[in-house]
């Protein structure tokens, strides 16, 4: 059986953890930031969390009903702080790239928080601010409803898809993560033209453009569908 949350009201504790920190959401959730840089995706527990913030890990089921409530709140932490970075135009072309860049930085500034929470829907305060700037920006355009959120959906999914994708390539160790750059020189390069003539004819493009991110890239394309929609129906 889940555990029950207490009421904001009566869960704030009258004393200090034993480091001296008075508990609330924002701070468990900041320390579960650094316990996930810390120790990777997997490694945030109810008892390693605890001993980061002085706390016996009990404590957590006062603000948090369980783990995934967490994971939750994490991820609308991450959310939110894309918004806190951005300001509305009033070009939606610009609006729309630059939250969503907001997006994606503010993910891989935590990739192994992303890792654990960029598939979550959270349904908490920060994440529904964000949805409903995205949504407002192609509404104000004079998309009709059925294609805004169409764009919409593919818009949040493409920001958190590639954030998660990035996220994990950062989460790797360093020697792996270089394994993996290299090989688009120490494997692919090195296929014959006569078994893989596609791959031999564009070796060293892809060895120049495979290490970074397709999501500038990918953004833009979502923004050219997005003019050409408008197109169609503006006179």
């Amino acid at each position: 059986m889940a555990k029950q949350v207490v009421p904001e009201a009566a869960r704030r504790r009258r004393r200090p953890t034993r480091g001296g920190t008075v508990l609330s959401e924002e701070i468990i959730v900041q320390t579960a930031l650094r316990v996930l840089r810390e120790h990777g995706s997997t490694g945030l527990t109810a008892r390693r969390l605890g001993m980061a913030l002085g706390a016996d890990p009990s404590t957590l089921y006062r603000y948090f009903a369980g783990m995934d409530e967490l994971a939750r709140a994490i991820g609308d932490e991450l959310m939110g702080r894309a918004l806190d970075g951005w300001a509305a135009t009033g070009d939606w072309r610009t609006d729309l790239r630059a939250l969503g860049q907001a997006i994606y930085a503010s993910y891989l500034a935590h990739p192994q928080a992303a890792v654990l929470t960029a598939s979550r829907v959270t349904g908490r305060p920060r994440e529904i601010a964000v949805d409903e700037a995205i949504l407002g920006i192609l509404r104000d355009t004079g998309l009709p409803d059925p294609v805004a959120v169409r764009i919409y959906h593919t818009f949040i999914d493409q920001s958190l898809a590639f954030a998660a994708l990035d996220a994990g390539a950062l989460a790797l160790a360093d020697d792996a993560r270089a394994g993996d750059e290299e090989r688009w020189c120490t494997t692919y390069a090195q296929l014959p033209a006569q078994s893989h003539p596609n791959i031999a004819a564009t070796a060293q493009l892809l060895a120049r453009r495979m290490p970074h991110s397709a999501y500038p890239a990918a953004l833009e394309m979502l923004l050219e569908h997005t003019a050409a929609q408008l197109t169609r129906i503006r006179p």
